[in-house]
């Protein structure tokens, strides 16, 4: 059960792109694909929590019929891109040559953003930003081929942000990268490069996207939420550190508050995932573990792989209880993402790192 494997050497690990990312797998992505790709008669796989779809990419360069879900509309435009996109390459470069043409024009993101003590991005980017997202919106394309130019231009300000990785709060002094002129890159088109696969773009609750549908495997690396029990009620919620990417996919121009200039439909309330819930219910159960309990006993799949952090709300303990209430607990994995190294793993009722660092966990079950 307890596992020590490196990372893979005989599986190809295919190359992915994204943001910068809290949640970010590209670490785990070894052990991840490692273990998917070592289970017998896979072919369908669900991402349930997919967030900037490195996971989906990977697995479906290698084969697998992927299908992707997140809440976050932005989540749904990388999908639809890696995954979905079906033009040729030339005509993609065609319109984001175009969009790099562009001359810089003043508009929201720049008379929003560009007007807070600390901003995201230079205004110059600010300018640059507001005249290639009205010029999108302004060619009327599809929703594949728009995705494709939303996630080029996600791309290129990731490249001269301000930012520690999420937009809750912005760096004091201006980063270097952030002084680059913002350049729109031509994302990997797996759709056009690979022999084409099925593949489901989902935006939606979990639960939605496992209702009434089969899967081999099914994917789920959950917002984790927080166990220090001293987080203040009030607090960021997770959707609400990516934001400003949910504001150029919809370009809607929200009302926005806070330091941080956040939309307003991410204030804790409205935003909250019970994922990440902190309280507890009326029996004095935490949410965020009967949350995960129901997901797991209502999907229909055969194998599940469980992500989860040693600083999240419910315990190895907990977790694992859970998961043999469901199946058969085939695997499970600590890699210590300091030393991006596995270790060995010792079952108590609290998280636990031998130099205090943090630790990624996946479980792996085989359902009854």
């Amino acid at each position: 059960m307890e596992s020590e494997l490196k990372a893979p050497s005989d599986v190809w690990i295919p190359p992915t792109e994204g943001v910068k990312y809290i949640g970010s797998k590209l670490r785990m992505l070894p052990y991840i694909v490692r273990i998917i790709h070592s289970l017998p008669h896979v072919r369908t796989v669900l991402d349930g929590f997919a967030g900037t779809t490195r996971v989906s990419q990977a697995l479906y360069q290698l084969g697998f019929e992927v299908t992707c879900n997140d809440l976050a509309a932005w989540s749904e435009v990388f999908g639809r891109c890696y995954l979905q996109a079906d033009r040729p390459e030339a005509y993609y470069r065609e319109l984001i040559d175009h969009l790099n043409s562009l001359p810089p024009r003043a508009g929201w993101f720049a008379d929003t953003y560009g007007s807070l003590p600390k901003s995201p991005f230079q205004y110059a980017n600010l300018c640059k930003l507001d005249a290639v997202r009205e010029e999108i919106s302004s060619l009327w394309l599809d929703p594949l081929d728009e995705s494709v130019l939303l996630t080029s231009l996600m791309l290129g300000l990731n490249r001269v942000d301000n930012t520690l990785g999420h937009f809750s709060s912005y760096l004091s002094s201006w980063s270097k990268r952030s002084y680059r002129e913002l350049f729109l890159p031509l994302p990997r088109l797996l759709n056009i490069s690979l022999p084409r696969k099925k593949s489901e773009v989902l935006r939606g609750d979990v639960f939605q996207a496992v209702e009434g549908r089969r899967f081999d495997v099914a994917y789920f690396d959950p917002p984790y939420g927080s166990n220090n029990e001293k987080m203040p009620p009030s607090r960021v919620r997770y959707a609400a550190y990516y934001h400003f990417w949910t504001s150029v996919v919809l370009n809607d121009r929200p009302q926005v508050f806070g330091r941080a200039g956040r939309r307003a439909d991410t204030r804790d309330l409205v935003s909250a995932s019970p994922f990440e819930e902190y309280r507890t219910d009326g029996e004095g159960r935490h949410v965020a573990m009967e949350t995960l309990r129901e997901l797991v006993a209502r999907t229909d799949a055969r194998y599940i792989l469980l992500s989860y952090s040693s600083g999240g709300r419910v315990t190895k303990q907990e977790l694992l209880e859970l998961l043999l209430e469901n199946g058969h607990l085939l695997q499970v994995m600590e890699v210590n993402c300091r030393k991006n190294v596995m270790a060995h793993m010792t079952w108590t009722n609290l998280w636990s790192a031998d130099d205090g660092g943090h630790q990624e966990y996946l479980f792996l079950i085989e359902k009854q």
